[in-house]
């Protein structure tokens, strides 16, 4: 009987995936120092002016490629992979790590029926997958103009003017020794133009979406980006470990995971972990959305004790997802 459920309960999970992958979802990047910045989404400009907060609308798939262009040239250019989970709106931060270089990390993810207002300063835009691909390339156009005179120059500088008169025979004799020329000048204007193209790093066409590469052989949904790495996780179940009570343990858990991101056999090692029932379904609850292979999370059932919790578990996910 128990096998049966649990068939029952991966082909449900196996549906819902079918069912959400076409769905849309949003994306919000925000810059934790106010830094502006320019998107580019699988090799497509998203907003046309730097901004400190972009929401992305429209997205379909599970993964992208992001390019963060800083309007600070000094600041220079980060790129990033981007994982969605279908019917969401996932906000990311942009940041300064220890060693600092600029890193996304994932704030918080809620379905998009329960997302808040945008707030002010957000600049809104809709994913277009069929825009002009980003080159990289600005072009700029100079005009120079040429004017060049020619023509005849002047002969004479001067005019003079002679007269004899004489009585006795009556006659009049006249010289003209010389005249001025008007000079003539032909004008002709030249315009040439130079065009020069300066390229930047960018994509000539959109790059496929990555494969997931933290799960070999994993094809499933994504719930979040970047899973916990071994050694960081084995400090995680220590420090939940060391503490006595329950409700200490919830606490150290929350917070942990609050900021990082699990796989789902990690999530069952947490669970087991805490002694009452009501505390493992809490936590999975919890973690659900924080989880790399959500299409794996059936493996967590494996820390229950009674089914009922199985089936208040799968009530919770089918209305996370809507």
């Amino acid at each position: 009987m128990k096998l049966n459920r649990l068939l029952l309960l991966l082909t449900l999970l196996w549906g819902s995936h079918l069912t959400v992958t076409a769905q849309q979802s949003n994306a919000i990047v925000f810059t934790e120092n106010g830094e502006r910045f320019t998107l580019i989404l699988n090799g497509l400009r998203q907003n046309t002016q730097p901004e400190t907060n972009v929401k992305i609308e429209g997205l379909t798939a599970n993964f992208y490629k992001l390019k963060v262009i800083f309007e600070d040239a000094a600041l220079g250019q980060s790129n990033f992979n981007l994982a969605i989970e279908p019917g969401s709106e996932t906000t990311y931060i942009i940041k300064k790590n220890n060693k600092n270089a600029y890193v996304l990390r994932p704030m918080s993810m809620v379905p998009i029926a329960e997302a808040p207002p945008v707030t002010q300063g957000t600049s809104v835009v809709t994913y277009d997958a069929g825009a002009t691909p980003y080159t990289g390339e600005e072009t700029v156009v100079q005009q120079t103009t040429t004017t060049t005179s020619s023509g005849m120059p002047a002969t004479g500088g001067s005019v003079s003017f002679g007269m004899n008169v004489s009585e006795n025979g009556g006659s009049i004799n006249m010289n003209v020794s010389g005249f001025e020329d008007t000079e003539v000048v032909e004008q002709t204007t030249t315009v040439t133009t130079t065009t020069t193209t300066t390229s930047t790093t960018g994509y000539s066409t959109p790059p496929p979406p990555p494969p997931p590469a933290y799960l070999p052989g994993y094809n499933g949904a994504i719930g979040c980006p970047v899973p916990m790495m071994p050694q960081d996780f084995e400090s995680m179940k220590s420090s939940i470990n060391s503490k006595t009570f329950e409700e200490s343990k919830m606490t150290i858990a929350k917070q942990i995971l609050n900021n990082n991101c699990l796989l789902a056999g990690q999530v069952r090692e947490i669970m087991l972990l805490f002694t009452f029932e009501d505390s493992r379904l809490d936590f999975a609850k919890y973690a659900y959305g924080r989880t790399y292979d959500i299409g794996n999370y059936y493996k967590v059932n494996d820390a229950f004790t009674f089914e009922s919790s199985i089936e208040d578990l799968d009530r919770y996910i089918s209305a996370f997802r809507r």
